[in-house]
């Protein structure tokens, strides 16, 4: 975990959602089975350019931006170097080479509609989506990196920015279908996880009532999700399992 996820709003309704604006530029949109290494819409705060000086540096942007799914470690020789990082653990991340420095500097969410994990039955793995009871797109917490190719001088090379979904171990419900979850963070830790004039947030990652469990529900959904090139709006709707057991009541998501 975190594996695969959906987000059905577009980069415009996002920073509509998230108070931000929308600096993806069309590279991203509506995905209901991302997978690893694709581009994909982060939320992050940053400090205008040239804002040096601490005394009189304006207040931060918040922002949509497209980045690669898979964090990219500055020292990496290429972008093929190693499997994709596409999870950080909560409770290694400030300890991690790959990632120390980016929990400290470099946070930012990854809005998502929901989270898939596959729980194995007789006849496979019957794949669950977990979403905000309301509908809304969830916040899971994430870091974010620069790579610059090594065979290329910085002035005109192109620098890839990637990220990883923190995770946390499953709590509550989630807890049947998979033994980790995204650390999914409640609209009053946004500010804080995203602030990049703060450098401590530990409490975040060691607090297990950060995630807003109350707000977030599961349910089964269609196995074509199983397969990485199935894509569309159908995917995050819910279905009956297979034993006819009847599937938790879903909530309508905001769509693009």
């Amino acid at each position: 975990m975190c594996g695969r996820y959906a987000i059905s709003l577009d980069p415009a309704r996002l920073a509509a959602e998230f108070d931000a604006v929308e600096g993806a530029e069309g590279a991203v949109g509506p995905d209901h089975n991302v997978t690893p290494t694709r581009l994909i819409p982060i939320i992050v705060e940053r400090f205008p350019a040239g804002a040096d000086s601490e005394d009189r540096r304006p207040a931060p942007v918040r922002s949509v931006r497209a980045v690669r799914w898979g964090l990219v470690p500055p020292w990496a020789p290429d972008l093929t170097s190693g499997p994709p990082m596409i999870n950080a653990r909560a409770e290694t991340i400030t300890e991690k080479p790959a990632y120390r420095q980016a929990v400290r500097r470099r946070r930012c969410l990854v809005p998502a509609t929901g989270w898939y994990e596959w729980q194995p039955n007789e006849s496979g793995k019957q794949p669950f989506l977990s979403v905000r009871r309301d509908g809304r797109p969830l916040a899971m917490a994430a870091v974010f990196s620069t790579w610059w190719p090594k065979d290329q001088p910085k002035e005109t090379a192109a620098p890839v920015v990637s990220c990883a979904v923190v995770t946390t171990g499953a709590q509550g419900e989630f807890a049947r279908v998979h033994h980790r979850m995204p650390l999914v963070l409640g609209r009053e830790h946004w500010e804080e996880w995203l602030d990049p004039g703060t450098e401590e947030v530990r409490h975040l990652l060691d607090d297990p009532a950060v995630v807003p469990l109350d707000e977030l529900t599961m349910y089964p959904v269609s196995k074509e999700v199983n397969n990485m090139r199935n894509n569309g709006p159908h995917l995050v709707e819910p279905v009956e399992l297979e034993d006819s057991a009847p599937p938790s009541p879903a909530p309508t998501l905001f769509e693009a």
